[in-house]
Parts: C-alpha cells; structure tokens; sequence
C-alpha cells in the first residue's frame, strides 16, 4: 500500500496540532452558571452542580422598589409575549363576525369595573374575540390591557406574571405578601384566556387584585365561578348558518358552488356552527383548488411532495367534521413529522427553531406556517398547541404509534439545548411547556433509556427555569425529575432533586415540606459520601430550622442528624463534656470551709479535672487530666464522692450536740502544727498512714482558735465549745443515710505511720464512691481517723514521677 500521499490531494488535510493549549485541542469545559436571586428576605443562589445554596439576604444585597413600567415597556413587553408568526405564505385574514352585541357588552362592562366570565365550547372563536376587545379597551385602565394566558397555570403564578408586566424587578422574586402589597396596587384590564381554574381559586385570583378588571374565558367543563365573586357571565355560542357560509367562502377567498354551498349547509348543522370547523373546511377546499391545478404553475411554497390526480371530489361530511387527518395527508413530510412531535407531547407543539433539529430538515421551520394556514394549530400564549380535537383525529389515524420514539428523541434534544451556554433563561421558561410535556411523556414509560433521559432533562432544564423565575414550572420539572431519577436508580440524581425542593419549598413557606426533602437529601448525600451536597442540604435545613424559631425535634440535631439516646442509667453527655469537680487528697494551706460547708482557699484555688487542651502537655499540672471515654465516668465519680462530702460533713455536724471534751472532737482546721517545721514537716501534704484516735488531745490545742470555722461547718462558740448543730435529728441528708449520733469508738492502739516511700499493699476502692478522710500530722501520737469517716484509700499522695505515685480521685 502506498502511503506516501497519506493527508495530500484529495483528502482532508490533518489540522496542526496547537502545542500551547493546554489541552492539546481538547475543548475547556464550561464552568456552571449560578445565578443569583432575591426572593423574600432570601439570597438564592442557583447552583446547576451541587444544588441551590440559601442564605438570608444581607443588608446591602436587599433590591429597591420596583419601578413601574411606561405604557411603551409594557406595549413591547406584551408584543414579544405573542406567538411567533410562522414563515411562508400568510393565511387570508378572517374578519370576526356575529360577535358584535357581545363585544359591545364585554367593553361596557370592563369599562365600569366589573369582571366578566366568557364561556364558550373550543373552537368558538373565544381568543379571536379577546383581541378585539383588548384592544378595544387599551386606554381605559392606567395600567392598560394585560394579557395573560391560563394554560397550565396556577392563581399564584398568574399574580407572579401580573406582577412582572406591570413592575420592572430583574432577579427579584418578593415573596407572597408583598407580592399582594405590589398586586393590590395595579389597576388594569387583564384579559386572561384558556383559564383552567375556577371555584374558590378563580375567587382568590379576583380578591388579590381589586383594582383590575378581570376578562377571564374557559370552556364550559372549568368549574364554575363561586357565588360571591361577583362575576358577569358572558356565554358565547356558535354562528348562524349565512355567517357561516360566509365566513368559509372568505377562507377560500372565491365564490362557493352549489355544491360546496350544500356541503356547507350539512357541515353548519353537524357542528353546531364552530368557526374553526369552516376555517379547516375552507382550508380542505383550498387543497382541492391547489390539486387541480396545473402542476407545472405550482411555486416553491407549495407544500405538497406530487400529485396524484387533477379532479378531487369534495369531502364527505364526516371528514368535513374531522379534518385533521385528510389536511394532514395533503401536507408536506416535516409538517406531518411535526404533527407526530406535537402528538408524543400531549398537543404541545415545539417552537419552529427547534423543528429542523427535530425532524431533521433544514427547511422544517416553514411546517409551522402549513399547520397555521390549514387551522390545525391554535396559539396559548406565547407558543401554539393542537387545535380542539386534533389530537384525537391524529391518533386514531396512527399518529401515535411511534410516540415513545418521538418523545425520547424531543428529551434528548432540549437536554442538549437546555443546558447549553447560549440559552438564557428567558428562552428557556419560553419552551416551558414543551419541555414538561416532553417529561410527563417520559416518565411512565417503559422502555429501556427513557427514564434516564428524562432525568438528563430535567437536570439540565431546573436551573434555568429557577433563574428565569418560572418558578411552577421549576417545581413540576423538579417532581417529574425525582420520579424518574428513582425508576431509573439514579441515587445522587434523586438525592439533588429533593435537595432543590426544599429549598423550593424553604423559599416559598412550607417549612414542613422543606424539611422532609432536605433530611431526605442529606441522608442520600450521606451514604454517597458527598461531603459537598451534603454541607449544602444542612446548611439550607439549618435555615429551616431558624425560621422555625430554633425549635429543633426531639432526639435531632439542628443539621438533623439523630442523637442517640441516652441510657437509663446516665444522662447524656454535651460534645463538649462537662467539667467535674474534684477534691484534692490533701487539705490547702489556708483552707477552711464556708457557711455552707463547701471549701474555700484564701491562697491557692481548688483542682478541676476538665477537658485537655493542645498545650495541656506543657503546661506542669500537677494533676493529670482525664478525658476521651473516660469523661462520664469521672463526672458520675465526682457527683457521687460530692454527696458523700455532704454526708459526712452533716453526719459530723450532728455529733457536736454531745458535750464531750474538746480533746474527744476532731478538728481539721490546720493538719500539722507550724512549729513543726523544722522537723521537715509539711503542713499541705500529709503523710499516708497518719491516724489518730477520737479520744487524743491534739499536741498543741492552741492552733484551734475561738470563732474559727471547723470541719462541720458550724461556728465556735467564744468558749471554745462547738454550737450545736442545726441538722434536726433522723432527717434524710443528700448522701441518703439518716443523720445519727454516733458513739466514738476509742482506738484500740495507735500505730506509727508507715513511710511514703512504701508503696501500699491494699488497693484503693471504687472511686465512684469515696469518702474523705481527716488526717493528722504524723507527729501526733495516737492519731487515727473518726469512726464516722471511714478512709478510702492509704495510698501515697505523692505526684513524684520516680516513685510512680499518682493521685487517687
């Protein structure tokens, strides 16, 4: 094989490769787009990636008033509102007719205040007629005329689009009392077509804005208004039998035959005189004209792929009274593959810049202008649907047959367009509904893939509908997402969706539901390990919960995670730990006891055992500090050994009523005589082993002074004698043991103490439960403990690392 004109001549030459991009070619990715938002006293942040993050608006971020639009801004504003008008040959314009005593009326009405009710079938005429009167009615009102579209709407998002036309407030959403403070406000005539609603909701609608005069229209299956909402009803029927004919032969825009003449006469009888059964008929009859026609004088505008035949008999009446599929058959391909479209979406047809990527035809866009022309399409709003009845025509002739196909390939294609850079948000919440009908299509199906693409979708068309505050639309896509995220087993998918509905329902005051989602969400992030999502989800429920007044459920958390019980025998820990008391082994210098009978120090402040800090390995504590598991045991230990203090101390108290001789009390205000010191004596830490007998004098009784406060807590009486105690006899104390008065056992034998460097052959006891012991100075003979203070531990106070001593709680 010769390869040596491998890239040359006739081949595409291989692009040179740019070294300096740092990719080498491959394109960047796009960063997110976030957009942010003020919606009540809210800062919404709309984040594609990890969900929208909502924080309290500050001070300076808070939007000024809305500023109200000029009757210009208003006039534009509406004019882009309008459907797009399809290219290609426009169709001949049809006059109004037989509507002008309710017209008349509707404007005289409007004209007065009053809010009317137009009921008519579909195919009536309804919206032909509110133009009209629209603009008939343009200078009445300060605010001028407003149309609205009721399609798919609910009161609230109407007030919402009310409020928009007549305020000018980019990124700003108010929240749903002032956004009734700005509604009460406007004074205009809002003309509101295809309204799906009525009853208690219609009433709320009317009540939000009292200074408008509504022009409402719906079919007669809507519900009817409720009785005190002070609605005219306005019924529209259908043309008589001359305007009929009359208006079928300006659709055809020549002179009927006889026989189209008769033709007509049965059509006018079988549909009950609908203006849009004659514009499809006259539409019927122009394909005719066109098929008859010499083929050679047919222009390129004409829509059909050949003919067949030069004489085409007229319809029969049955197709006469459902023309959709004999207009169809006449049509071009791409106008029949948007019909197919339009079918897989529930009747919404996709906007003519989307056809040719649809259908796959450059030229598709011009579909839309056939469709229009034949009267199979109908506009709502600022887009076109099916035409009453279409839909079921279309399907019963196999239009949908292929719909599943069609759907996926519409999901796939506004999933890519969507998400793309270059759409903004107000071309996006324009193809709303095409974009929810392709959802709805999506999710109950069955087929392998289309769950997932509707989850693609609905990911990518979220954002943008929260940025452009189509906030119902926003919703719907966020439910119709999360379903299918869970048909498809998409967990991080789903946990988003949940994520992004509770920040909906936070913005909007449902703090109930905002809760549910986002516990929801944080306990999918949770087990995905998505440390990024989840901190999103508990900031947002932590907002939650201070809109709830700080409130938090019982057994959580303000993140909402659940903390776990406690158990019966203890109660629960802060995180923090709680710092515990604890009594040194060993009297201070200086020390006493106060009024109450708890210790005070004049030179040296009492040991806690508390937490460890980083530089608590630094910092030359004498006594080591206990944490980590240990924490509730050494606070369970502190409590206890407080209440045998207690105890012992009343217990004390009590024996002092016996007038016994000074030398028979135990007093432990100073353990050790000063004039000891020369004999290497210390007075703050005494020996182990030093007891004393209840019956020994101490050596110097001098160190005991008149008024000094004692051990038991009670005062000395100037005669040296003890007051008696206030503790009344056989009353329960805090340690839980009765008070008595105990008789002092006198010591058997006193014994020398044993020295501090002998380590002790009896281990301690359960320092849960200890009681303090009254030493004296080694010194003394005869020292031994009182019979009401039993001794807890002889082990050696001291803190010298070298001798392994430590000390015993």
């Amino acid at each position: 094989m010769d390869n040596d004109t491998f890239g040359e001549g006739a081949g595409q030459a291989r692009p040179q490769r740019d070294t300096g991009n740092a990719d080498f070619g491959q394109p960047t990715p796009a960063l997110a787009r976030t957009v942010q938002l003020v919606t009540g006293d809210f800062l919404l942040t709309v984040n594609p990636v990890d969900g929208s993050e909502i924080e309290p608006c500050p001070p300076g971020e808070q939007p000024p008033r809305p500023a109200r639009r000029s009757a210009a801004e208003r006039a534009e504003l509406q004019r882009a509102a309008r459907p797009p008008v399809p290219p290609g040959p426009p169709a001949p314009p049809l006059p109004l007719l037989e509507r002008d005593e309710e017209r008349e009326r509707l404007v005289r009405l409007l004209g007065r205040g009053r809010s009317v009710r137009l009921t008519g079938p579909a195919g009536s005429g309804r919206s032909a007629l509110l133009d009209t009167v629209a603009e008939d009615c343009a200078d009445l009102a300060p605010d001028g005329v407003v149309r609205l579209s009721g399609h798919h709407r609910t009161p609230t998002e109407l007030l919402y689009e009310l409020f928009a036309v007549v305020h000018s407030a980019p990124k700003h959403r108010p929240d749903r009392a002032t956004l009734f403070q700005y509604v009460r406000e406007i004074g205009a005539i809002v003309v509101l077509d295809d309204l799906e609603f009525g009853g208690a909701a219609l009433g709320e609608l009317l009540d939000a804005a009292p200074e408008c005069a509504f022009l409402v229209a719906a079919t007669p299956d809507v519900p009817a208004p409720a009785a005190d909402s002070h609605l005219e009803e306005v019924f529209l029927a259908g043309l008589g039998r001359s305007a009929s004919l009359d208006l079928l032969q300006r659709a055809v825009e020549r002179p009927l035959t006889e026989d189209e003449a008769n033709w007509a006469g049965d059509l006018w009888f079988e549909s009950e005189g609908l203006p849009l059964r004659f514009i499809q008929a006259g539409a019927l009859l122009r394909q005719a004209d066109s098929l008859r026609s010499d083929p050679d004088e047919l222009d390129e505008y004409t829509p059909f792929d050949g003919i067949a035949e030069v004489e085409v008999p007229l319809p029969t009446l049955g197709e006469g009274a459902a023309p959709a599929s004999l207009l169809a058959s006449r049509l071009s391909e791409a106008a029949r593959d948007t019909l197919r479209f339009a079918v897989a979406l529930g009747g919404e047809v996709p906007h003519q810049a989307h056809l040719p990527a649809l259908v796959g035809d450059t030229h598709a866009d011009a579909a839309l202008g056939e469709l229009m022309a034949c009267g199979l399409l109908s506009p709502v709003g600022s887009r076109y649907r099916l035409a009453a009845g279409v839909i079921a025509q279309l399907t019963e002739k196999g239009y949908a047959e292929d719909a599943a196909d069609h759907a996926h390939t519409a999901a796939q294609h506004y999933a890519w367009w969507s998400g793309h850079p270059s759409v903004t948000p107000e071309r996006a919440v324009a193809e709303a509904d095409a974009v929810l009908a392709t959802l709805a299509a999506m999710v109950p199906g069955q087929e392998a893939g289309h769950p997932n693409a509707a989850v693609l979708l609905a990911r990518s068309a979220t954002p943008v509908f929260a940025a452009g505050l189509h906030w119902g639309a926003w919703e719907r896509a966020l439910r119709v997402g999360s379903e299918a995220a869970r048909l498809a087993g998409e967990v991080a998918e789903e946990a988003y969706f949940h994520h992004e509905l509770g920040v909906f329902a936070l913005c909007t005051g449902n703090l109930d539901r905002a809760r549910a989602e986002l516990e929801t969400s944080i306990g999918m992030r949770g087990a995905l390990a998505d440390k990024r999502g989840t901190v999103a989800s508990r900031r947002a429920l932590a907002l939650v919960t201070d809109r709830e007044g700080g409130l938090v459920p019982a057994g959580r958390t303000p993140a909402g995670e659940e903390v776990p019980a406690a158990r019966h025998d203890e109660s629960a820990s802060p995180p923090g730990g709680v710092p515990a008391a604890v009594l040194p082994l060993g009297l201070r210098r200086g020390m006493g006891t106060g009024a109450a009978g708890q210790p005070k120090s004049t030179e040296e402040p009492a040991t806690l055992v508390s937490r460890s800090s980083a530089g608590g390995a630094k910092s030359g504590r004498r006594f080591s500090v206990l944490g980590g598991a240990r924490r509730n045991l050494v606070a369970a230990g502190a409590g206890a050994l407080l209440a045998a203090v207690l105890g012992t101390v009343v217990t004390l108290g009590a024996t002092s009523e016996h007038q016994d001789p000074p030398g028979n009390k135990v007093r432990n205000g100073q353990s050790a005589n000063e004039d000891d010191a020369e004999n290497g004596l210390d007075a703050d830490v005494p020996a182990d082993g030093s007891t004393r007998s209840p019956g020994d004098e101490p050596k110097n009784p001098a160190a005991v002074t008149p008024g000094a406060s004692s051990s038991t807590g009670n005062a000395s009486t100037p005669s040296g004698k003890p007051a008696p105690s206030e503790t009344p006899e056989g009353m329960p104390t805090t340690s839980g043991r009765p008070t008595t008065k105990p008789k002092p056992t006198p010591s058997a034998s006193s014994s020398k103490p044993t020295p501090p460097s002998t380590p002790p052959s009896t281990p301690p006891t359960t320092p849960s439960s200890p009681s303090p012991t009254t030493s004296t100075s080694p010194s003394q003979p005869g020292g031994s403990t009182s019979a009401s203070a039993p001794m807890t531990s002889s082990a050696p106070a001291s803190n010298d690392p070298s001798t392994g001593g430590s000390p015993v709680i």
